[in-house]
Formats: C-alpha cells, structure tokens, sequence
C-alpha cells in the first residue's frame, strides 16, 4: 500500500498558501466518500500520524446509516481505525468557492483494524497482487455515463436534464451530437481543467443516447489500482464542477425509466512484466480453428468472466436501481454472452490494432463501486486463465434475440447469490463479503418498506 511521505503535504502547503481547508476523505462500501474538512494546520500531522476514522465509517448504508450486522458499530465500540493519505491524491478543488484542497485515505492494513477489512480498496489490491502472483499485470480503464440534471425536480418531485442555454430541455436523444457539446462547452472547459490540475487522463466526450447524457473516457493505465483512484476522484470532480455550473451530476443506474441507463464500463487487459499486452491479437484470431496463445488467454479471461458474472452481480449492481437498467435494445446487457465488436453484449471486444486488445466488461452500472467492480471483474479473469475456461462462440448479431443464460433480474436474487458464492467470498475475502451483504441487506430491507408514489398510482384505489 503506497501512502504518501510527508514531503508531498509540506511542498502543497509552500505552494499554495491560500488554501487553508482540506477534505480528506476515504471511499466506503456504497462507493460514497466520507471524512472530514481539515484545517491547514492539520494536514502535515495526517501525513506523519494518519488519521483516526470511526470504524463505523466503512459499515453505512447509501444513506449513511449505521449497519450493526457488519460488526463494524457496537460489537467493536465504533474503535477509531487509522488511515493514512494516498501517495499523489493531495489536489486543489477548483469548483470550491474559498481555496480548498482534497486528499484520498485508505485505511492502514494493521492500524487500521477492524474497519480495514471493510476499505474497498484492499480488496482490489488483493485482487491485482493475486494476477501478479501469475505473472500477469492488470490494465484497466473506467467509463462513466453520468446526466446533467437540473438542480430543481419538476413540479410532481420528478428530476429533469439540465436546460439548454437558451431554457429548452430536449426531449430528443441526440446521440453523438455535437451541438449538444458545444451548449455544454462552459461545463466541459472547467471539467477538462480541473481533471488537469487533479492529474486525471480524461479524454474524450460523447453526448450519450439520451437528453443530457454524457461520457467521458479515462485512460488506460498499466497500474489498475491507479486507474480505479482515478475513477472514484472523477465522480467526485464532476460532481463539484456540475454543481458550480448550476447542475447536478447524476450517476444512477437508471434514473429515467424512458430514457437510457448509464453504465461504468471497465476495460480490462494484461500485461507482462515488460508491459507488453498478453491479449494482444487480431479479431480473426479469437474465432479460428487454432488458436495462437494470446487469443487463446483472452477467450480463457472471458470464460472466467462469464462464469463469475451472476455470482459478482451484486457488485456490479449495487442497488434497487441498478436492475432498472437491463433492458433488451438498451445498450446495456442482458445475458451471459460475448462478442466481437458489438454493443449487445455484457463482454465486448472492441475493435483497434491488435496491440490494443482488451475486453469490455458492460455489466456495472454507473452507481457502482468502482474498486469493488474492477475486483470481482479480475477475480473473474484469473479464473478464468487458470482453469483454461472456455466461453463458447461469440454472439454475433443482436445479443437481445438470441437465447442465451439471463443476468438475474431483481436485487435481491443478486444479493442472495453473492451470499451462496464461495467464489465471490473468496474474492472479497470473508470479512468483506459479511460487511458488504450485511450493508445491503440493511438497504433492501429500508427500500422495500417505503410505499411509493407507485404503489398509490396501482394499489391506492381499486387493490
């Protein structure tokens, strides 16, 4: 674990003497960053002493409510646990109005007990040093969709898109199109900016398939623990900078039953030791009679991929929400299937040079933690690689008419087979994989209980 020297808050302080609020903040369960606002005069004792956090932190709901059933509240005292900031993750927050900084923690592995068992970012360390172990190193990269929702619900406390400049909401998709760019053009500057002074590759925009829906890619990086910084870091930016631009960022799976959900793609390739990229191939060769050996590696990654894919579901679909999202004719998946090349599926090889190779795993949703889906996705390769699994032939053609094994549908069969996996245990490790059930069983259970304006739409009158 690689926590940040002293050196680095000294040189911030001497460089920026304006600033004197720091938000140190670690990444819970749910994905929801939670700390504290530091004063200037604390942050060098935070670089040589860590920080005490409750243990509780890590055992909360979405809703940041305390989950007994974790072990992480009474059973220990709610013990302060201690965390140390990330080498690198000392950064301005431009969108503040008074000079503010941030700075990622993670808990320590042995100060930090009993809440280090829950910090989501030891378990994709785990899973990283597991590939290494094989002399395989992880390439990652994150895709995010998010909306730009406009800051006020409708008058029946529906959320909206964000307005035009001239006041219109469109109520058309638009796909790809550039207009839509250019009406965004103040937003996007700022964002670029920031994610340059925060040291985050983002790259390029798309409008998505739907009013105010946007991607932005980030770059793939040799170190998937980096990669995975960068994407809890890029949530939290754009969060900030569509609110200083009069907007909410939204990164709900499906928050439009009519419109398109937005997913968090996660690129995934390996590499040897010199970097090169063991998936390296062309398209042709992963459908030939005889295979060469890294198309012969890459169907095996997709096999393990394949095979782990319901038992990971509740990772990778964390929420009541998230399984609003699949829908055939959607671009979001909805079976056990590969392709070559095509958007129907949950396992997509793009196309690019052979050197370029890797898989596109479209099952996460955009409400997804993104340590804990880049874990259970390389958990899922490994296994792959080392059973020599076999993912059958791709889907070619449109991925929804054809019959293959469905994604679950509902939540709770997701969470109860997460809870059946001894796969998915030993991945999370099984204090983890306590915690995390624990957490959202507390959540279905909260969600299920409240009656909703549905149910008085359907039940109120004629049930």
């Amino acid at each position: 674990m690689l926590f940040a020297k002293v050196s680095e808050a000294d040189a911030f302080l001497a460089a920026h003497p304006e600033v004197q609020s720091i938000e140190a903040f670690i990444i819970d369960a749910c994905g929801v960053p939670r700390g504290k606002l530091l004063r200037r005069e604390e942050l060098r004792a935070l670089y040589t002493d860590g920080r005490p956090l409750p243990s509780s932190i890590l055992g909360l709901t979405i809703r940041g409510e305390d989950v007994d059933a974790t072990g992480l509240v009474w059973d220990v005292g709610d013990a302060d646990c201690w965390a140390y900031p990330l080498a690198g993750s000392l950064r301005l927050q431009p969108w503040r109005d008074r000079p503010t900084a941030q700075v990622q923690l993670c808990m320590h592995p042995e100060l930090g007990l009993p809440a280090s068992v829950a910090d989501p970012r030891h378990v994709l360390a785990r899973a990283i040093q597991r590939l290494k172990n094989d002399g395989y190193h992880p390439v990652m990269a994150a895709e995010l969709e998010f909306y730009l929702l406009a800051p006020q619900r409708d008058g029946d406390g529906q959320p909206r898109p964000a307005p035009q400049p001239d006041g219109e909401r469109s109520q058309a998709p638009q796909v790809y199109g550039v207009l839509e760019l250019e009406h965004l053009a103040p937003f996007l500057d700022d964002l670029y900016a920031a994610c340059e002074l925060q040291g985050l590759p983002a790259r390029t925009a798309i409008s998505e398939y739907a009013p105010g829906q946007i991607e932005i890619t980030l770059e793939h990086r040799n170190d998937a623990l980096q990669a995975m910084d960068e994407a809890v870091r890029y949530k939290r930016l754009v969060r900030g900078v569509a609110r200083r631009h009069g907007m909410q960022a939204c990164f709900m799976a499906k928050p439009f039953g009519h419109l398109a959900g937005s997913g968090l793609h996660m690129h995934v390739s390996l590499a040897d030791a010199d970097g090169n990229n063991l998936f390296a191939c062309e398209l042709n060769d992963l459908d030939a009679p005889r295979l060469a050996s890294n198309a012969e590696r890459l169907r095996h990654a997709v096999g393990g991929l394949l095979h782990t894919m319901q038992d990971g579901l509740a990772v990778f679909c964390p929420n009541a929400n998230s399984y609003r999202r699949f829908q055939a004719n959607s671009y979001a998946p909805q079976a056990l299937n590969w392709g070559i090349n095509n958007r129907t599926v949950s396992l997509r090889i793009p196309s690019g040079p052979a050197h370029t190779r890797h898989i596109e795993h479209r099952v996460s949703g955009a409400d997804a933690n993104p340590y804990l889906s880049a874990a259970m996705v390389l958990h899922g390769v490994h296994k792959g690689l080392r059973q020599n699994l076999d993912p059958g032939a791709p889907i070619v053609g449109n991925g929804y008419e054809q019959p293959c094994a469905r994604l679950p549908s509902d939540w709770l069969s997701a969470l109860h087979t997460l809870d059946d996996s001894e796969w998915a245990q030993d991945a999370l490790g099984h204090e983890f994989h306590h915690a995390y059930l624990a957490i959202k069983r507390e959540e279905h259970r909260q969600f299920m209980s409240e009656v909703s304006e549905q149910d008085w739409r359907w039940y109120l009158v004629h049930a």
